[in-house]
């Protein structure tokens, strides 16, 4: 099987209910390699490297499960009249009050999470003692848990109003 599908699956069975498991992590063999070739370079798009974009995305979010999880309402919108998609006026509706309540909720988060996490570096770097960034610390773990339960109120919610077939159909396109 192609390595997308086997994806496609696990990504479905692990919606659907059905317990999946994960290939163990890989060890990055790539360390050290491009040494003497302009620092790796190489896999670098105009000077930025990959993995910095990667790390940033991954500080920017609001969430404690940073991959792993979909964002089936995001699938949904991009597909929300896709023919193949095949969804009733019903549950364009329901869906898209889902999409609004989740993104609204999320907006009203993610900037507390981000100042409490710059508040947090900033004090670490400028020799703030680990003390007294501890109330900030349980504040942040408290926002970031919230997002993430909102996250899984949505996709609890968005797969009761799919079919299993339009379920996987999201998956199977979720490239697009």
């Amino acid at each position: 099987m192609k390595k997308t599908t086997l994806m496609m699956l696990a990504s479905a069975t692990m919606l659907l209910a059905v317990p999946a498991t994960e290939p163990a992590p890989q060890a990055d063999t790539t360390m050290g390699q491009g040494m003497g070739k302009g620092m790796g370079k190489s896999s670098c798009k105009q000077g930025k490297c990959k993995s910095k974009r990667i790390k940033r995305k991954s500080m920017s979010s609001p969430f404690l499960i940073k991959k792993g999880l979909p964002h089936l309402t995001k699938l949904v919108m991009r597909n929300i009249n896709d023919k193949s998609f095949n969804l009733t006026a019903q549950q364009k509706e329901k869906l898209t009050k889902i999409q609004i309540g989740t993104k609204s909720s999320i907006a009203e988060t993610a900037p507390k999470v981000t100042q409490l996490r710059e508040a947090i570096i900033k004090g670490s770097t400028s020799g703030t003692p680990a003390m007294e960034l501890k109330s900030s610390v349980e504040k942040l773990a408290v926002l970031q848990a919230y997002a993430t339960m909102i996250h899984l109120k949505c996709i609890e919610e968005t797969k009761e109003i799919l079919t299993k077939d339009q379920l996987l159909y999201l998956l199977a396109n979720k490239k697009r």
